[in-house]
């Protein structure tokens, strides 16, 4: 058996480190009704997807967002860190500013900008 030896090989190397993160803060404005069946929660005008780590901030998120505006929470995933709310836009727009605000000034976390579709 003969091994070829090549030096110009280039590898990368990848590594997820959580860390203290809103990485994604998401309003779907006016999603359709297949997104809504495929999620399995009710029709009530937007949605708000948020990603967190460490994941188990998403039930802290949550919270904040339900305190701070007039949404129901669609679904918590403490093991993935994924929150999905529903509401009017502003309820949900006015949630994920909330939730934003509290973990970066008060639990210090790194927080992403609020993107709409």
């Amino acid at each position: 058996m003969e091994f070829i030896k090549n030096e110009n090989i280039t590898r990368i190397i990848e590594e997820s480190v959580p860390g203290k993160q809103i990485t994604l803060s998401h309003v779907i404005a006016s999603p359709i009704q297949e997104v809504y069946e495929s999620v399995g929660v009710k029709s009530l005008g937007a949605m708000g997807i948020l990603a967190i780590t460490p994941f188990e901030t998403s039930i802290i998120a949550a919270d904040i967002a339900a305190k701070a505006s007039n949404v129901e929470i669609g679904y918590i995933d403490r093991m993935t860190g994924y929150v999905l709310l529903v509401g009017d836009v502003e309820s949900v727009e006015t949630a994920l500013l909330e939730v934003n605000h509290v973990l970066k000034n008060i639990l210090g976390f790194t927080t992403s900008s609020i993107t709409r579709t």
